[in-house]
């Protein structure tokens, strides 16, 4: 059981009722307001476990649903009541038959832990192991673990409670002892969302030997290229620098297609930097801000005196790469006469500048990048078919950063830690930011990483450092002033006078009610009334003076009432 951030096992009874609610008198005692006094009961005999609601204002959750009457509980059921939750597992004498869910419900359990291991700050810990059955990994599982199905032999096992050392641990020991391959995770270092934890842990196992655990922090890949950087943590983008190794080999001219901010350049780099023609220029040419009249002079050179401002010679750019790679970015906002111009420089892989009647030879590699459809904009007639042939040779498709979530707290710390080395994101901030969808991608998360290591002046980011546009809530600019502190005395009497102002509320003046509610002796909430009448709130709508009334039960036609004199 869970509640207020401290975690407890119980024993249930091998016969019998536990009542749980906020009376005293139940068995099992809640502190959380949402709970009734008589909230909900547990009956026990021979093996089978039900939960039963009794009437309970606020009502009860097993696994996320509401309960409506009884319903029979298994191995790994969640019952909730309130921000208490209770997790159901069997003794070490008779274990359960534990329940293997299916992908969805796998997903939706993890992702209920993970809410639940960032809101108290509790380990967390994922084990993904492929070519393996369940009643071979039983004796390892404690109770409140659980198991889901990812594929006929691909188990995905969550571990609430347990550290990265006990996973890592956990993880080898399957392994070794089922010949399987395992890969682990940790929330939230590995991922603030299901998604995140279980494409890790995925990836881990796909690449571990036979008998081994590998976890999901080795499987971070690092390229550096010239002095850019660039992680790889997702499995598609794993395959797809493998494939842009594979064509940077070739001559044949790329296209990369992709969101705005997915890292279009830096595929389109790795091309250069993978290929024969590493030593050689890499020029870039943004195509969306060429402008028609520039086209002839930015893409061919000039010569001296070709028109007014022409003081010397210059190489255009096509010419400036001979021998290296041009990178033409957003190549589908060029203009069709611009289109026109550098087709024919392509397939004549000649160049003539302006002020000059000689042509020069060029011997480059094109790749060309665009976040349009292209084959969208040639219907349109915006795009030239035959350009496009020209430019793709071959295409390759970067997935934008939300359909990579491995990736984000991987890049996000980095960049953390490139602007401030000694910062580190919260778990409720590596959660935000993976429940954001990225718009603006890897360029955008930058951004946002940027603005709290500006604004953050502790060490551990949180949320409200981060851009309003990522949590939906407002950006603390500057911390917050200290909190002015008062006397404990004060601020004990002052949640007294609250709780008994609530509980009269509650109990519609019935002072013996009250007491009751928040576990009062009634003698002393009478005394603390007439020593302390100000200890109630007064109500606008009622007479002044009035604050409080005194009823007794069992006098529905007439009901005493005490007026509680302020002066």
């Amino acid at each position: 059981m869970v509640e207020e951030g401290s975690s407890v096992s119980l024993d249930l009874p091998s016969v019998g009722v536990l009542v749980i609610g906020r009376s005293p008198e139940a068995d099992l005692v809640l502190t959380d307001h949402a709970a009734s006094r008589r909230h909900a009961e547990i009956r026990t005999h021979a093996g089978h476990v039900i939960v039963h609601d009794l009437g309970s204002h606020n009502g009860t959750r097993v696994n996320g649903e509401p309960l409506t009457g009884s319903r029979a509980l298994v191995a790994n059921d969640v019952i909730a009541i309130g921000e208490v939750v209770m997790v159901i597992y069997g003794g070490a004498d008779e274990p359960p038959v534990r329940a293997v869910l299916d992908v969805a419900q796998l997903r939706r359990r993890l992702g209920d832990e993970v809410e639940r291991a960032i809101e108290f700050e509790r380990p967390l810990g994922v084990i993904v192991a492929v070519g393996i059955r369940l009643e071979t990994i039983a004796e390892h599982l404690r109770g409140i673990d659980i198991v889901g199905r990812l594929s006929p032999a691909t188990l995905a096992i969550v571990l609430p409670e347990l550290d990265p050392a006990a996973t890592s641990e956990l993880a080898a020991r399957i392994a070794e002892q089922t010949s399987a391959r395992c890969g682990w995770t940790v929330c939230p270092g590995d991922g603030g969302d299901s998604n995140a934890l279980l494409a890790a842990a995925r990836a881990a196992a796909d690449t571990a030997e036979q008998g081994t655990a590998r976890s999901a922090a080795s499987t971070v890949t690092t390229i550096e290229m010239d002095g850019r950087i660039v992680l790889l943590a997702d499995p598609a983008m794993l395959r797809v620098y493998e494939l842009l190794k594979r064509l940077a080999v070739s001559a044949l001219s790329v296209l990369v297609t992709g969101e705005t901010g997915s890292g279009k350049e830096n595929a389109a780099y790795a091309i250069h930097h993978y290929s024969p023609r590493a030593g050689q220029p890499f020029m870039t040419l943004n195509c969306a801000a060429l402008q028609d009249t520039l086209v002839e002079s930015e893409l061919f050179g000039y010569e001296k005196g070709a028109f007014t401002g022409a003081v010397g010679t210059k190489l255009g750019l096509l010419e400036a790469a001979s021998g290296g790679t041009v990178f033409l970015d957003e190549v589908g906002e060029l203009s069709l006469n611009a289109q026109a111009k550098l087709l024919r420089a392509l397939e004549t892989r000649r160049v003539t500048r302006l002020g000059s009647v000689k042509e020069r030879e060029i011997e480059i590699r094109v790749v060309a990048a665009t976040n349009r459809k292209l084959a969208d904009e040639i219907k349109a007639g915006r795009f030239r078919e035959d350009l496009y042939f020209r430019i793709a040779g071959a295409a390759v498709a970067l997935p934008p950063l939300r359909a990579r979530p491995r990736e984000i707290a991987v890049i996000a710390r980095a960049l953390l830690e490139r602007a401030r080395p000694a910062a580190q994101l919260s778990a409720a901030s590596t959660a935000a930011l993976a429940s954001y969808p990225w718009p603006g991608n890897v360029r955008e998360l930058r951004n946002a990483i940027e603005f709290a290591a500006a604004t953050a002046s502790e060490r551990l980011v949180e949320p409200w450092h981060l851009p309003e546009t990522v949590t939906g809530q407002p950006s603390s600019k500057a911390e917050p002033a200290a909190r002015k502190l008062r006397p404990i005395g004060e601020e004990l009497a002052e949640l007294e006078r609250t709780r008994m102002t609530e509980a009269l509320e509650l109990a519609g003046g019935i002072q013996r009610r009250a007491a009751e509610l928040i576990s009062m002796p009634l003698r002393t909430f009478v005394h603390k009334l007439r020593v302390r009448p100000q200890a109630v709130a007064r109500n606008d709508n009622r007479p002044p003076g009035w604050v409080g009334e005194c009823r007794t039960e069992g006098q529905e036609g007439s009901r005493r009432r005490t007026r509680l004199e302020t002066g």
